[in-house]
């Protein structure tokens, strides 16, 4: 039996736990599963993200913030998702109304990220970061529960909607890319905005399923609690916040640390975009290597990679060919680890806490560990530069393998 298919509460030391209840949100719509339109929701929600993290750093560095605030712009984008997630989350499975929540977030999203128009300094950039991201944040955690929903018992085919996001992660790293280098990064705001708009107006295009008012009851008397204090959900849990802590110094850093050496803006942009293709192919294949692969060995070559992955951006900077294997491991980095974290998530997690198992590892690991990496990078590049960030990034990995061999084999076939 593939590992992915395990009941994974056998590995909890709980109670046998109760089959899942086939209620509505677990099957496909009337007209089958929606997967254009899903595909379509990542692919916008994740060009926004194509557009921040290779320009939004060279755009603060523009209107004249330091290493050390950009850093902490950085960590505010990031760390809502500590709190946004479980907030929304919480909202949606005691309302059993999914996609309502998930459109009111992005519409409120698309309001304050009108802000980023007149946001010129440090303060007021800082507030209009810290609203929008609070309500885009909360929507993606939410979606991939309702994606999950959607496919039933097709889970391993949500690599091949997610790919969608990495493929808008490239149209606007190549796309922007070429427009910045030639009018300059005054229309960034403009872009943001007009991103969001395009992505709250996709969850109009989805139906809400709302659960029984059974269903809503179970929700209402199941605890998080017992679950999420188990040994291998809280290790699962730490090595996710070890490994997205890892990719603050990359997220933040990158484009900067290759400004520095000389690198073209369309250059920058075509290591970015290298790293997302070759997410791509991990996506795509997905499928395959969780029918044929065992869940641990897969985890352990995501962190192995991660940790080769850092030190070739340090020390191979200076060379192209070593930056473009270096970017061709964020298929590990980010991909791999990403789809394994997320299967296991939503196996560890009943129907009635779907959201918010979802709503606990986006927090946990893309809340806590993306701020408190952005923040630390943001300290150790004004400090050290890249030597003391990239090294931290490393450790960072290394203390996330120790963890998963000896806190996750139990997790092996």
């Amino acid at each position: 039996m593939p590992m992915s298919c395990r009941p994974l509460w056998i590995y909890l030391n709980l109670p046998n736990q109760p089959e899942r209840v086939a209620h509505p949100s677990n099957l496909a719509t009337p007209t089958g599963i929606p997967r254009r339109r899903l595909s379509l929701y990542y692919f916008f929600y994740f060009t926004l993200f194509g557009t921040f993290l290779p320009f939004f750093g060279l755009y603060m560095q523009g209107l004249g913030l330091n290493a050390l605030e950009i850093g902490q712009v950085m960590a505010a984008l990031i760390g809502t998702k500590i709190i946004a997630p479980y907030f929304w989350g919480w909202l949606a499975d005691h309302s059993g109304k999914m996609m309502l929540w998930i459109r009111i977030a992005m519409a409120l999203a698309t309001l304050t990220a009108a802000g980023l128009l007149w946001a010129a300094d440090f303060w007021s950039l800082l507030l209009v970061v810290l609203l929008f991201s609070f309500f885009w944040h909360g929507g993606l955690p939410l979606f991939e529960a309702y994606t999950f929903s959607q496919l039933g018992t097709k889970k391993v085919d949500y690599g091949k909607i997610r790919l969608w996001g990495s493929l808008g992660f490239i149209a606007a790293v190549l796309l922007l890319g070429w427009l910045f280098s030639h009018w300059g990064l005054a229309g960034f705001p403009w872009v943001i905005l007009a991103l969001f708009l395009l992505l709250s107006l996709v969850t109009f295009t989805l139906v809400d399923q709302p659960d029984s008012a059974g269903q809503q009851a179970n929700t209402a008397k199941t605890s998080l609690w017992p679950v999420l204090l188990s040994p291998v959900v809280l290790a699962l849990l730490t090595v996710s916040f070890l490994i997205q802590f890892s990719h603050g110094t990359y997220y933040n850093f990158f484009s900067i640390h290759l400004s520095e050496y000389g690198y073209s803006t369309q250059t920058i942009a075509g290591l970015w975009t290298l790293g997302v293709v070759a997410e791509i192919f991990v996506f795509l294949a997905m499928g395959w290597l969780l029918r044929h692969l065992s869940i641990m060995l897969l985890l352990m070559c995501s962190l192995g990679l991660t940790l080769l992955r850092w030190q070739l951006s340090l020390w191979g900077v200076e060379s192209l060919s070593a930056l473009l294997v270096a970017q061709l491991f964020h298929a590990a980095s980010f991909g791999l680890y990403h789809a394994v974290a997320l299967h296991l998530i939503d196996s560890l997690f009943n129907g009635a806490l779907r959201s918010r198992g979802q709503a606990v590892y986006a927090a946990t690991s893309q809340g806590l560990g993306g701020a408190m990496g952005a923040l630390v990078a943001g300290l150790t590049w004004s400090i050290g530069g890249a030597l003391l960030s990239y090294m931290l990034s490393s450790l960072a990995v290394l203390l996330a393998i120790i963890i998963a061999w000896f806190g996750l084999r139990r997790l092996q076939v």
